[in-house]
Parts: C-alpha cells; structure tokens; sequence
C-alpha cells in the first residue's frame, strides 16, 4: 500500500461534484460483539481525535461492545450510552441489532478484524481501516486484515499506529472490492497467505 495518503473527508468520492468537508465528516468505529479495550481506549484518546479534527471529521460513533474503557470525559446518556459534545461531536454505545444504516452514514469506518465486518464494509465500498486484536490467542485476524491491505482494499493498523493510519490513509487508493464471489474470495486470501488450495489438491487425485 503507498503510504502518502490524504484522507479527508472532502475526498471521498460519492458520485457528487458538491460535497464537501462540512457535510462528509462522520466516523464509525465497531468492535462487533467482542471486546477490545484497546482500540475502544485509543479512538477516544486525544492524538486520534486531534487527528480526526484535522481531517475535517466531525462526528465520531463508537461502538464498544463488551469493551471497558475511561467514561471520565464522557456525559452517560442512558443505559450504556455516552456522549461528548466538542469539535468532534462523540458517541458511544455498546450494541445495536444491526450495523447496517451506521455503515451506510459513515465517511470512513475503523474496524476489529472480524471477517464478517470486514466483508460487509468492503461490500458497501467505505474506507475502512482494520485493527487486529493483538491480544488474541490466534494470529487468524491480523493474517485476514493484512492479506486485504495487500491486495489494496483497506489498511491495516495497530492499536499504537492509529493516529498514524487515519492521517496517512488515501481513499482515492483503495481498490474497490469486487462482487462478491465465496470460491473466489477464498482464493484470492490463500493466494495471498500461501496457502495451497485443498480443492486443487483434491480434484488432481481423482
């Protein structure tokens, strides 16, 4: 992936020659049903939302699932909801029925590595950065997030280099995801991984 990017909101293209930074400024970050301290910790911290600010992104929705994390700076608004009000305008909630309509409103979205919101995201054609749960037992998420990035569709961060992610990222580079096709999508990560294909395997000993 090139790493000079510029991935302000005025920059996402939407088919519109009139948009702009004031009204393409939202970001959506999930964690699905899992926890992740981490990175719920690290989006809320003050280096990701100066750079988010200097971006021209003004709303941040924060999805934390399971997660613990310092509600000190936040208002509680409900049962598990927070808020803040400021230049960048923050929410945080932990679950919701469906996802679909957070990722369809936001400009770029920051997400753990679970395949299936990966591929959901991808689909929809949103910027989405990916961020490995490095604490998990398995490497499984990083391979998955990083076969991505190598093949262009999205970028892959850790939880220390967020801040570094969102200022580099360059939407316009991103290669949009095709059409999906199951057998396909499976090739293309063992290709990646180095993976020998179990189908290939099978049909040479017939």
């Amino acid at each position: 992936m090139p790493e000079s990017f510029d991935p302000s909101p005025a920059s996402i293209s939407d088919g519109s020659s009139t948009s702009t930074a004031s009204d393409r400024g939202h970001v959506f970050v999930t964690v699905g049903s899992t926890r992740f301290d981490a990175l719920v910790q690290k989006v809320l911290s003050e280096p990701v939302l100066d750079v988010l600010r200097a971006k021209g992104y003004r709303t941040l929705d924060v999805q934390c699932g399971n997660s613990d994390f310092d509600a000190s700076q936040l208002s509680r608004n409900g049962e598990d909801r927070w808020q803040r009000a400021g230049d960048v305008e923050t929410s945080v909630w932990r679950f919701k029925p469906t996802l679909k309509e957070e990722y369809e409103r936001a400009d770029l979205i920051i997400s753990h590595a679970g395949s299936g919101t990966i591929i959901d995201v991808l689909r929809l054609g949103k910027p989405l950065i990916v961020v490995p749960n490095e604490t998990l037992m398995d490497n499984h998420q990083a391979e998955l997030s990083d076969a991505l990035a190598a093949l262009g569709h999205l970028m892959s961060s850790s939880v220390a280099g967020l801040s570094k992610a969102i200022e580099t990222l360059n939407t316009s580079a991103l290669v949009p995801f095709p059409q999906f096709d199951g057998s396909r999508f499976r090739e293309l990560l063992d290709e990646e991984m180095g993976f020998i294909h179990s189908r290939d395997n099978s049909s040479s000993g017939r």
